[in-house]
C-alpha cells in the first residue's frame, strides 16, 4: 500500500502543515510518497526528503505549477493517483480548493478534515461545528483525505527519501494567476503559535482591537478574531479563527471579548488551556474556558499587561 502526500510550500520552503499530513499518513501505514508540484523547487523537495518516514518524492516543475492552482495541480495528482491506495493533504485553503477537483477527476468521494486514523478505511471526522464526531468508512478504491492539522503532531526530520522527477501535465490554460498580497508580521504564525490572543466585537473599534497587540507581544503570541470583528472590519480575514476561519490548538488560547458562538469554538477548543475575559457572565465561552474573568477588557488589559511586566 503506498500513500501520496501533496506538499504545500512556497517555491521556497516546506509549509509546517505538510509534516501534520505525514504523521498521519504514517498512522494508516503504507509507503509514505509526498508530490511537490511548483517551479524552481528543488530546497522544498530536499525538505520533503528529510522528512521521517517519507521512501519518496515527486517533483514537477513547470511555471504554471508557481501558484498552486487548483485546475493544473488536480490533473496531475489525477495522472498519478491510481497508483495509491490513499492520497492526502493538509485541510489548509490550498489544499481545500485542490482536493475536492481530484476527487471529483478521480470519481471518489473525499473525507474531510480527519482527526483520528481507527483503520487504513475508517477514519474521525468533526461535523456540526465540530459538536460531534463522525466515524466514516470509504470503500473507494483510492481515498482523498484531508487531515486537520491541530489533530496530529507534526513528523520529525531524519529520513533520506529518493527524489525522481515527475512529467508535467499541460497547462490547462481554466485559470490565471493575477496578484497575491501577503501579510507580513514578526509574531508567530496563528495556525502554529504556541499562544494566541484573540478579539472580538467587544472591543467596539478597529482602533480598540489594537490594544491588544501589546499583551500579544510581552506573551510572543499571535493574534485572532471572532468572525465578528472581522466582519465589523477591525481587523483583516486571515485573524478569523473559527469553523470558516483558521483552526488552532495552541497550548495558551486567551479569548478576550469573544461571547463564543459555536463557530468561533469549533475553530480553538482544542486548544490545551482556554482563558476567556468578558464582562457578561453568561456568555457561552465561559462555559469551554479553563480560566474566566468577569471583567470588561478595557480593566483587564491594562492589569494583566502591568502583571506581566512585573
Amino acid at each position: 500500500m503506498a500513500l501520496l502526500i501533496l506538499a504545500e510550500h512556497n517555491n521556497k520552503s516546506l509549509h509546517a502543515s505538510t509534516r501534520h499530513a505525514v504523521m498521519a499518513a504514517s498512522q494508516i501505514g503504507g509507503d509514505i510518497h509526498i508530490l511537490v508540484a511548483g517551479n524552481a523547487c528543488d530546497d522544498v523537495a530536499k525538505q520533503a526528503a528529510a522528512l521521517a518516514g517519507v521512501s519518496k518524492v515527486l517533483v514537477s516543475q513547470a511555471p504554471y505549477y508557481t501558484w498552486a492552482l487548483p485546475e493544473n495541480i488536480a490533473p496531475l495528482i489525477v495522472s498519478i493517483g491510481k497508483n495509491y491506495s490513499h492520497i492526502l493533504a493538509t485541510a489548509t485553503t490550498t489544499a481545500k480548493d485542490i482536493m475536492p477537483r481530484a476527487a471529483a477527476l478521480l470519481d471518489v468521494s473525499q473525507v474531510s478534515e480527519i482527526i483520528h486514523v481507527v483503520s487504513p478505511d475508517t477514519f474521525v471526522r468533526p461535523c456540526y461545528a465540530g459538536n460531534a464526531l463522525e466515524t466514516v468508512q470509504t470503500k473507494e478504491t483510492t481515498k482523498i483525505i484531508t487531515v486537520r492539522q491541530t489533530a496530529f503532531a507534526p513528523c520529525t526530520d531524519g529520513g533520506s527519501a529518493a527524489i525522481e522527477t515527475l512529467a508535467v501535465m499541460p497547462d490547462a490554460g481554466l485559470s490565471t494567476f493575477i496578484d497575491a498580497t501577503e501579510s507580513s508580521s514578526e509574531r508567530p504564525e496563528l495556525t502554529s503559535a504556541r499562544i494566541v490572543v484573540s478579539g472580538g466585537r467587544g472591543f467596539g473599534s478597529a482602533e480598540n482591537f489594537k490594544k491588544i497587540e501589546v499583551l500579544a507581544d510581552k506573551l510572543g503570541a499571535a493574534i485572532g478574531a471572532s468572525r465578528a470583528a472581522v466582519d465589523a472590519g477591525y481587523v483583516p480575514n486571515d485573524y478569523q479563527v473559527g469553523q470558516t476561519g483558521k483552526v488552532v490548538a495552541p497550548d495558551l488560547y486567551i479569548a478576550i471579548g469573544i461571547s463564543g458562538a459555536i463557530q468561533h469554538l469549533a475553530g480553538m477548543k482544542d486548544s490545551k488551556v482556554i482563558v476567556a475575559i468578558n464582562k457578561d457572565e453568561n456568555a457561552p465561552i465561559f462555559e469551554l474556558a479553563d480560566y474566566g474573568l468577569v471583567m470588561d477588557w478595557q480593566t483587564a488589559l491594562p492589569e494583566l499587561e502591568q502583571l506581566l511586566s512585573k
